[in-house]
């Protein structure tokens, strides 16, 4: 059979075209198979460097700004961020920029922990409004804390954090940005957006494995946070403090594999040159996606104009398309890609990041082509 037709699941990796986990270099896996302890001096000092390294990557003074790894999902961090970062008062409130999943799971985690949440819905396809937040903010001066989400992988719509942030941090409210897909993949300056939280995950954009997430914080803001925390392993505060206060180490045992994966997975950032250049490769596959799959019938979701390098959002062809079916005849050769999470339109995911280039998008697009040929003929 071509290449095309066969896959060798014995030898060879499944390509994963998905917003995280993804597909990661040899390097980076090689990297995961020593055993480390967790109290040695050489681990806290990886662990000291990653943190200076995530503070480069995001262009953040280390006199402003700190860094804090968490262990988990990303979603772990979120979560520790808003329980965190909010007192435990009734004058605290938070207003979220919602337009996808990832915006409606912050409101989900203010209810859990009961934080008076204004919930500001924008359409799934369509960016957060500036204009609109500003308006809103205005309407509600009881807002001490905001919350949105960068690269809203529900779609891969990029929403305009640099217009919304810096006048909200000049009005005093605390800014909270999920840049969990995009950190790493997309230039994100936290020193001009003055943004007091950022948080994204090891395994997205740098290209790490899944295993932890991290914070970057503003220290001026982190500092007044002490006891707000509802939880004892999601206190982002007291695990700051622990690693400020004990020259790298964690609170509790952490992925010590995964930690030196993401070490080997910053090396590799900077030898392909930096965010700016694996942007530009990132979008590269984005690109070459969206014009092949376009030539297949298959429309985007989102206007090319607010689509970022992430992740590609495509509508069903049509009313009989089986999802399923091209996900398994795509993952039989060799490429695992992403269902959809718009919620009024039917629709796939593929992703456009990691150890991926223009000639695997290139191989995807020609088996999608196959995939259609094959249906239209059986019919």
């Amino acid at each position: 059979m071509d290449e095309l037709s066969s896959f060798d699941h014995e030898n060879r990796q499944e390509i994963l075209l998905t917003p995280g986990p993804l597909t990661t270099s040899a390097n980076v896996k090689k990297a995961m198979l020593i055993d480390h302890g967790t109290w040695d001096d050489d681990y806290k000092g990886v662990t000291q460097e990653i943190r200076g390294e995530l503070l480069a990557i995001g262009k953040a003074s280390p006199k402003a700004y700190t860094s804090v790894l968490m262990q988990g999902s990303g979603t772990f961090c979120v979560e520790a961020t808003l329980g965190t970062a909010i007192p435990q008062n009734q004058a605290s409130v938070l207003m979220i920029a919602i337009n996808g999943a990832y915006g409606e799971r912050m409101a989900q985690i203010a209810d859990y922990y009961g934080i008076t949440h204004i919930d500001l819905q924008f359409n799934e396809d369509q960016p957060v409004d500036p204009a609109r937040v500003l308006d809103e903010i205005a309407k509600h001066p009881e807002v001490t804390h905001f919350a949105v989400v960068h690269c809203e992988t529900t779609t891969g719509i990029l929403n305009p954090i640099e217009r919304i942030i810096p006048i909200l941090n000049k009005m005093g409210i605390v800014t909270i940005v999920d840049a969990m897909s995009s950190f790493g993949g997309v230039s994100i300056d936290i020193n001009r957006l003055g943004v007091d939280y950022l948080i994204s995950s090891a395994n997205k954009c740098i290209q790490g494995v899944p295993g932890f997430g991290f914070v970057i914080a503003k220290k001026s803001v982190i500092d007044k946070t002490q006891g707000n925390a509802r939880s004892l392993s999601l206190d982002l505060y007291e695990q700051y403090r622990c690693f400020e206060d004990h020259d790298g180490k964690w609170r509790f045992t952490s992925p010590t594999h995964v930690v030196y994966a993401f070490q080997e997975a910053i090396e590799e950032l900077k030898d392909e040159g930096g965010v700016e250049a694996r942007t530009q490769r990132y979008q590269a596959n984005e690109q070459l996606l969206r014009n092949k799959m376009i030539l297949l019938d298959y429309e985007p979701v989102i206007d090319e104009q607010v689509q970022s390098p992430i992740i590609t959002t495509f509508k069903y062809p049509s009313e009989n398309f089986d999802f399923h079916q091209l996900y398994e005849f795509l993952k039989d050769r060799g490429f695992v890609i992403y269902p959809g999470k718009v919620s009024k339109i039917d629709s796939f995911r593929i992703g456009n990041i990691g150890e991926v280039y223009e000639a695997d998008i290139e191989r995807l697009v020609a088996l999608v082509g196959k995939y259609d040929k094959s249906v239209i003929k059986s019919v």
